[in-house]
């Protein structure tokens, strides 16, 4: 069996993916939640894919998420080659480069594999 490599660790990144879009912020101090259960990726080891819900938590501030932009960034990622792990925070990265939320939490919930069931957050701002 061969080792993981950083090349295998910094799949996908920094890859090119569609643009996130954004429209004025009419309220304040509401959230938003936006739910993607087919979210899939490839992970970049095995070549095979990775399911699960993507959970996106925010507070908007000066702009929102357009959601059919939303959706076509998401879909990006079926080809992507990336751990699921960093598909988390790299969508964090670029809803908080993209939006710049009061504060926000991408969670990822993947399917079962090899009897374990993974789960990752990431949040904006970074806890203390």
């Amino acid at each position: 069996m061969s080792e993981y490599t950083p090349d295998h660790a910094e799949s996908g990144i920094d890859a090119a993916l569609p643009k996130l879009e954004v429209w004025p912020n009419q309220f304040r101090d509401y959230e938003i939640t936006i739910q993607v259960p087919e979210f899939t990726s490839i992970c970049p080891k095995t070549n095979l894919p990775d399911f699960g819900t993507i959970t996106l938590r925010y507070v908007p501030d000066e702009v929102c998420l357009e959601l059919k932009a939303f959706k076509g960034y998401i879909l990006g990622y079926r080809s992507l080659g990336i751990f699921y792990e960093n598909a988390v925070n790299r969508i964090l990265r670029d809803v908080v480069e993209a939006c710049q939320p009061v504060r926000a939490l991408v969670r990822g919930e993947f399917n079962v594999r090899g009897g374990m069931k993974s789960i990752i957050e990431a949040r904006h701002p970074k806890e203390e």
